[in-house]
C-alpha cells in the first residue's frame, strides 16, 4: 500500500496537470473563436467562386484549352495532407490521417505522393516510407493560417501539375468544421478542375444558369481566375483545419480536466482511508500498551 507521502505527492502531480488542461483549454477557446469567424468569412467566396467558375469551365468552348482544365489519365495522384503541427487535440490528426490510408488503400495500384501541411501527417507517414515530396511545416501552429501560406502552396502545385505531365490528379485532405464537437476528413479534387457545371449543393444555384460575357479573352479570364481558385481551396482547408484542431483540442482538454478532477477525488479518497488506518493503528498500539501496564 501506498504511503501517506506518496499519495500527497500524487494528488499534487495531478493537480499540477490539470492547471495545464486548463490552460490549454483556455487558450484553444480563444483562438477557436477567432479561426471559426475566418471560417464563416471565407466559406460564402469559396463556395461561389467554385460556382462561378464551374458554370463558366461548362458554358466556355469545347476547343478552349487550359493546363489547369484538361483532363488527363488517371494513373499518378498528388495528395496534398493538411494536419497539425501539435498534439494533445483527441481524435483531430488520427482521423485525417486515417483517411487518408483509406483513399490510399482504395487506390493501391495508382502511384501517389504526399505533399504534407503540418507535421504530425509528415511524421506519419515518414515512418511509412511513403513518398512525400513536399512539406510545410509551422504554418498552422500559431492558431491561424495566412493567405500568403496558401498563395505560396498553390504555386508550388500548380507549378507541378503544368511542368510534370506525370501528376494526373491532385487532391486535398483536410478536416472540415462542422461544430466544436463535430468535424469531418474531407477529400477533394482540386485539380484538373471538372469542365463540368457548377458543385451541387452550392449555396446559389443560379450560377448554373446564368449568362456571362466576356470582355477579355477566356484564356486571360481563366488564366488569372483558375489560379485564384486553387489558392482559395487551399485557404480554405488551412482555415478549416485550423478551427477543427483548436474545437478538438479544447474539448480534449475539458475532458483532460474533468478526468483529472475525479483522480482526484479518488486519490483523496484513498489518502484519507490510509490516515485513518494510521490513526487507528496508533490508537491501538496506545490501548494495548495501557493494558500491558
Amino acid at each position: 500500500m501506498a504511503s501517506l507521502l506518496d499519495m500527497r505527492r500524487r494528488i499534487k502531480s495531478v493537480k499540477n496537470t490539470q492547471q495545464i488542461t486548463k490552460a490549454m483549454k483556455m487558450v484553444a477557446a480563444a483562438k477557436l473563436k477567432r479561426a471559426q469567424d475566418r471560417v464563416t468569412a471565407a466559406r460564402p467566396y469559396a463556395r461561389k467562386m467554385t460556382a462561378v467558375l464551374g458554370s463558366l469551365s461548362a458554358k466556355v468552348s469545347d476547343d478552349f484549352s487550359h493546363p489547369l482544365l484538361d483532363a488527363r489519365g488517371d494513373d499518378n495522384y498528388l495528395v496534398v495532407l493538411v494536419t497539425a503541427d501539435k498534439g494533445l487535440a483527441g481524435g483531430f490528426n488520427a482521423n485525417v490521417i486515417k483517411a487518408t490510408q483509406g483513399f490510399i488503400k482504395e487506390n493501391v495500384d495508382r502511384s501517389i505522393d504526399l505533399v504534407a501541411v503540418g507535421r504530425k501527417g509528415r511524421d506519419f507517414f515518414k515512418r511509412r516510407s511513403a513518398t512525400i515530396s513536399e512539406e510545410y511545416i509551422g504554418l498552422t501552429g500559431r492558431g491561424t493560417a495566412n493567405y500568403s501560406d496558401a498563395v505560396d502552396i498553390s504555386k508550388e502545385i500548380i507549378k507541378r501539375f503544368t511542368e510534370d505531365e506525370s501528376i494526373d490528379k491532385v487532391f486535398l485532405v483536410f478536416t472540415e468544421f462542422k461544430t466544436v464537437l463535430s468535424h469531418k476528413p474531407v477529400i477533394e479534387q482540386i485539380l484538373p478542375i471538372p469542365r463540368e457545371e457548377a458543385i451541387s449543393g452550392a449555396p446559389d444555384a443560379s450560377a448554373e444558369s446564368a449568362e456571362y460575357i466576356y470582355e477579355q479573352p477566356a484564356a486571360e479570364i481563366f488564366g488569372r481566375l483558375l489560379p485564384k481558385q486553387v489558392e482559395t481551396q487551399i485557404y480554405r482547408a488551412l482555415l478549416e483545419s485550423v478551427a477543427s484542431e483548436q474545437g478538438s483540442r479544447m474539448t480534449a482538454m475539458d475532458s483532460a480536466s474533468k478526468n483529472a478532477g475525479e483522480l482526484i477525488d479518488s486519490l483523496t479518497l484513498n489518502m484519507n482511508r490510509i490516515r485513518q488506518a494510521a490513526i487507528t493503528k496508533e490508537i491501538i498500539e496506545v490501548v494495548s500498551g495501557a493494558a500491558a501496564l
